[in-house]
C-alpha cells in the first residue's frame, strides 16, 4: 500500500473533531484544589486523565522547589512546545547574576551560542583549528576534531569565552600566554554528552590555562561573584592547585583574598582533614578552605562521582558558600554556608581567570595539580539557592556519560528522555488507557508498570535494518509506529505499511543534544512531543504539531538507561 502525500487521516473514519486539531491542554487548577476527572467529547483528542494527574503532581513539586525560576506557565500547564531551551548561563541571567566568563569543551552554556568552544593545534604541521558545535546551544562537534587530528596528535591551546567578554583561556607556556607550562593533549578522554561524543580538557601536572581582559567584566575587589565547574573524581591529586576561577593578574601570590576560585582535589592545606577526598574547597589565596576557617569543616563530603558539579559563591565581604553534586543526577549538597574566613574579608580580587593551577603559577614554575574540566562559568553577583539548583538540574539533564557507543544496538533496552527544558523528567511511553504514545514523568519511585511503559527494546528496523524499530518492553509484539502522524503502540500486522511506519533512523539531535529519530517513510519528520503527546513532525507545516517553536528541542531525546 502506498502512503499518499495528502494527510493520511483521510483513511480513518470521520472524527467528531477536526483531525488536525492538537489535543487540548488541561485546565489549570489552583494549588491544593481537587483535580476533577476531565469530561471528554472524544477520548482520542483529549489529554489522558492519568497523564494530567502525573503532570500536575510533578509540576507542583517543581514549583514549590523553585517558584521564581522554574514555574512561569507550569501551573497553567504550558505545553512543551511553549518553552525555550536554556543553558546554565541563561539560568544565571534569569536569576539576576549573569555570566561574565563561560568555558567548556563539551557543550554550549547559552541556548543561543553557536561559536567555537575551543582551539586545537596539530603536531604534524602546527596548524590551528577551532572546534565548534553540532548546532546552536548543543554539543561539541567531536567529529571535526577527530578528522583534523587523525594520524597525529593535537593539544588544546585555548578555550573560548562564550559570553563574548573575551576571557579566553590560553595555555601558560611558549606560544600561549608565556610561561613554563604546556597545553593539554586534546584526545586523552572522550566522553558523551546527550549521547554525542565530546572531549574533556584533561589537565596533567605541567598543563594550565589563564585569561585576563581588563574589560572582560570579571568581578574585582570585594564585588560578589559565583562560580561552578563540572569535573571528575577519577583524575585528581594533592598537588597545588586544580582551580577554576578568579586569580591574580601578575601570576604571583598577592596576599589573602587575592583569589576566589573553586578548588577540587585531595590537597589538605591546613591539616586534620576528614576522609580521603576529593573535596570542593575555596582557594582564597594563601589557603584552601573547606569552610569558614582554617579548622576542617565537619560538613565536608568527599565527592566521588564520576562527574562532579562543584560550586563556590562569595559576596566579597561577609559570606561564602560551597556546594557539590553528582553531575549526572540528583541535587546539590550544601557543604558550607557562612562567614568568610577571618583575615580573608573583605576580598581583594583582581579579575583574571585561572584553570588548572594556583594563582602564583606558571611563569617560572610549573603546575603540580591534576584534574579534568568539562565546563564552568563565573557570574557577577551572589546567585540564589534556587538559581544554583536550577543550574544543577540543567547539568544533570545534559547527559554526561562515559559511553561513546550508540545506544541503539538491536536487542538493547532504552528509555527516551525529553530534553526540552520544561520536561526533562518526562519519558516517551505508551498510555495504558489506550494505544497513544505520550510523555510523562518517571522516577525511581514510579510503579513498575510506569517504568515498563517507558522502556523500549531496540530492534533492527522492520523496513530497513540500517535503522531501528522500538518494541514495547512490557507489551511483547507491539511497536511504536506513526499513524495519521500521531504515535501509537500497535501489534505488527506484517504489512509493509506497518513496517515503514514503525521504522526510525537515529540522527544527531536536532538541538545539538542527544538523538533525533527520523521517520523512515517521511524523512522530513521526526519523533516529537507536543502538548504531552507523541507525533512525527516537520520543522514547519500545516499541522499544529509542526510548529517551528521549540521544534529542535522537542525532537531531541536522550537515550537513557532503561527503566525496566
Amino acid at each position: 500500500m502506498t502512503r499518499l502525500s495528502a494527510d493520511p487521516l483521510a483513511r480513518t473514519r470521520a472524527p467528531a473533531l477536526n483531525p488536525r486539531q492538537p489535543a487540548p491542554e488541561p485546565t489549570a487548577n489552583p494549588v491544593g484544589a481537587r483535580l476533577a476527572v476531565p469530561v471528554t467529547m472524544n477520548k482520542e483528542y483529549m489529554v489522558p486523565a492519568l497523564l494530567i494527574f502525573r503532570k500536575l503532581r510533578r509540576e507542583v513539586v517543581v514549583c514549590l522547589a523553585a517558584v521564581a525560576l522554574a514555574c512561569t506557565g507550569l501551573i497553567a500547564f504550558s505545553g512543551a512546545s511553549q518553552a525555550a531551551a536554556q543553558g546554565p548561563c541563561d539560568i544565571y541571567a534569569a536569576g539576576g547574576t549573569p555570566c561574565v566568563a563561560a568555558h567548556s569543551t563539551t557543550r554550549a552554556l547559552f541556548a543561543s551560542y553557536n561559536g567555537p568552544l575551543y582551539q586545537v593545534q596539530r603536531a604534524s604541521d602546527s596548524t590551528l583549528h577551532d572546534i565548534g558545535l553540532l548546532s546552536a546551544g548543543g554539543v561539541a562537534d567531536a567529529a571535526t576534531q577527530d578528522s583534523f587530528c587523525g594520524g597525529t596528535t593535537c593539544t588544546i591551546t585555548r578555550v573560548y569565552d562564550q559570553t563574548g567578554g573575551g576571557n579566553n583561556l590560553v595555555y601558560q607556556g611558549p606560544g600561549g600566554t608565556g610561561g613554563a607550562d604546556t597545553a593539554a593533549t586534546a584526545t586523552t578522554e572522550a566522553i558523551s554528552v546527550g549521547g554525542q561524543k565530546a572531549y574533556a580538557l584533561y589537565i596533567k601536572p605541567g598543563n594550565s590555562y589563564f585569561a585576563y581582559n581588563s574589560a572582560g567584566g570579571v568581578p574585582t575587589g570585594s564585588s560578589p561573584e559565583g562560580e561552578y565547574m563540572v569535573t571528575s573524581s577519577t583524575h585528581v591529586n594533592n598537588g597545588c592547585c586544580f582551580d577554576y576561577g578568579n586569580t591574580e593578574i601578575d601570576h604571583k601570590a598577592d596576599g589573602n583574598g587575592a583569589m576566589d576560585a573553586i578548588n577540587f582535589g585531595t590537597e589538605c592545606w591546613f591539616g586534620s582533614c576528614s576522609g580521603t577526598g576529593p573535596w570542593v574547597q575555596a582557594d582564597l589565596e594563601n589557603g584552601l578552605f573547606s569552610g569558614g576557617s582554617k579548622t576542617w569543616n565537619p560538613n565536608q563530603v568527599s565527592q566521588t562521582s564520576r562527574f562532579v558539579t562543584a560550586m563556590l559563591k562569595n559576596n566579597g565581604t561577609t559570606q561564602m558558600a560551597l556546594k557539590g553534586a553528582n553531575a549526572q543526577s540528583g541535587s546539590l549538597t550544601q557543604l558550607y554556608s557562612g562567614a568568610l574566613p577571618g583575615g580573608w574579608n573583605p576580598m581583594h580580587k583582581q579579575g583574571a581567570v585561572i584553570l588548572g593551577s594556583g594563582g602564583d603559577c606558571c611563569q617560572t614554575n610549573r603546575n603540580a595539580s591534576a584534574g579534568t574540566f568539562y565546563e564552568g562559568a563565573m557570574v557577577k553577583g551572589y546567585p540564589s539557592d534556587a538559581t544554583d539548583a536550577a543550574v544543577q538540574a540543567n547539568i544533570a539533564s545534559a547527559g554526561y556519560s562515559t559511553s561513546t557507543t550508540t545506544p541503539f544496538t538491536p536487542g538493547a533496552k532504552v528509555s527516551l528522555q525529553a530534553t526540552t527544558s520544561c520536561c526533562t523528567g518526562d519519558y516517551l511511553q505508551h498510555d495504558p488507557s489506550d494505544d497513544k504514545v505520550v510523555i510523562a514523568p518517571v522516577t525511581s519511585s514510579s510503579p513498575a508498570t510506569d517504568k515498563g511503559d517507558a522502556t523500549w527494546i531496540v530492534r533492527a528496523g522492520l523496513a530497513n535494518s540500517n535503522c531501528v524499530s522500538f518494541e514495547s518492553a512490557n507489551a511483547s509484539g507491539k511497536y511504536l509506529r506513526h499513524y495519521a502522524f500521531q504515535l501509537h503502540l500497535q501489534p505488527d500486522d506484517g504489512s509493509s505499511q506497518f513496517a515503514a511506519d514503525a521504522t526510525f533512523c537515529p540522527k544527531p539531535g536536532n538541538s545539538g543534544t542527544g538523538y533525533s529519530l527520523q521517520s523512515f517513510n517521511y524523512p522530513a519528520k521526526y519523533i516529537r512531543h507536543y502538548r504531552f503527546t507523541g507525533y512525527v513532525a516537520s520543522n514547519g507545516g500545516t499541522n499544529a504539531w509542526d510548529t517551528t517553536s521549540s521544534w529542535t528541542q522537542d525532537t531531541s531525546w536522550l537515550a537513557g538507561a532503561p527503566w525496566s
